[in-house]
């Protein structure tokens, strides 16, 4: 039976290694500036998109600006899931403000055309409506054959059990949405002075057996490292899980959620609300690890992306 990836740290990067054979490896670096698109939605209201052409396990930044009246009630639908906004205030006595979102590209979204709808209320013009076909790209992702020892690729009945439902509580916590954006500001390396993230998307085969990608980034850190929240957020799960061993997320609002793992040590409680910067826990080397490290993952949406787009999106945008 195979492990599926919502367990969110999957046995990508966690096995002890017998022989190994790799694509060279690259370290992960800050997303790079995409050319932004821009569709007239009519009424002097215009629909931007961070990127053209995103990637499998990207992330974009939607705004909807308008240059003379106040727009309410937005709703927007992208691959059959209700992208919610924020609206920031305005920046002058005239000007409306903009209306932002989250799109997440999950990291196994096929490659191809998904509609993008948006409707909302212009203040003096009635009902508008904008549609935005968006070309989902073909990631580029490392792959790498491992011989392992057979326990290491086929967990007892018991641990299958113990997986399966914390997969199940997983992804009962990624689909609740919380109205509230709770984050201010751009967000931050969870390792002080650590940028060198590395692994997002790599595909490993066990023993000719192709594995789900990883999810998330790996941070290699000495044990003891304090592990540092990327941004404001409220704690909905502090505690150990099979695959990844003792582990953080951290509800942001709107559906964005940041996940800590292998902690050595967890230092808040489910319910806590963290400010930017406060400490989790420590780098530890629980879960299915060989060595100490953190696994930090991003999910919008329901949807698995790259968590350095975090960084990156918001220090481009200001927000």
């Amino acid at each position: 039976m195979r492990i599926t990836v919502l367990s969110c740290i999957l046995l990508s990067a966690c096995l002890p290694l017998v022989a190994q054979k790799s694509r060279p490896h690259h370290r992960i670096a800050r997303a790079a500036a995409k050319p932004l698109s821009t569709h007239d939605c009519g009424r002097n209201i215009t629909l931007h998109l961070s990127a053209a052409n995103p990637t499998q396990g990207s992330l974009l930044l939607l705004e909807l600006r308008s240059t003379t009246e106040t727009v309410t009630g937005i709703k927007a639908t992208w691959d059959n899931r209700e992208i919610p906004f924020w609206h920031e205030p305005p920046h002058t006595d005239t000007s409306p403000g903009i209306w932002r979102a989250l799109l997440g590209v999950d990291l196994e979204l096929k490659p191809q055309d998904y509609p993008l709808t948006l409707t909302a209320k212009a203040e003096s013009a009635g009902e508008i409506s904008c549609s935005v076909a968006i070309n989902v790209a073909q990631g580029k992702f490392a792959t790498e054959n491992l011989k392992v020892a057979p326990n290491f690729v086929e967990p007892n009945p018991e641990q299958l059990a113990r997986a399966e439902a914390e997969r199940q509580h997983l992804r009962a916590i990624f689909a609740t949405v919380t109205n509230e954006r709770l984050w201010e500001g751009p967000f931050h390396y969870p390792l002080a002075g650590i940028t060198a993230g590395r692994n997002f998307g790599k595909r490993r085969v066990l023993n000719g057996k192709p594995g789900s990608p990883h999810g998330g980034v790996d941070f290699p850190a000495p044990a003891g490292t304090p592990v540092l929240a990327a941004q404001r957020g409220r704690v909905v799960l502090a505690e150990p899980l099979y695959f990844s061993g003792n582990t953080v997320i951290l509800d942001h609002g709107l559906g964005l959620y940041t996940f800590y793992a292998h902690f050595e040590s967890i230092s808040v409680q489910p319910g806590d609300i963290v400010d930017t910067g406060a400490v989790l826990g420590k780098v530890g080397a629980t879960g299915r690890v060989t060595g100490p490290h953190l696994h930090w993952a991003a999910t919008v949406n329901r949807s698995r992306t790259n968590p350095l787009d975090l960084i990156s999106l918001f220090a481009a945008n200001g927000r």
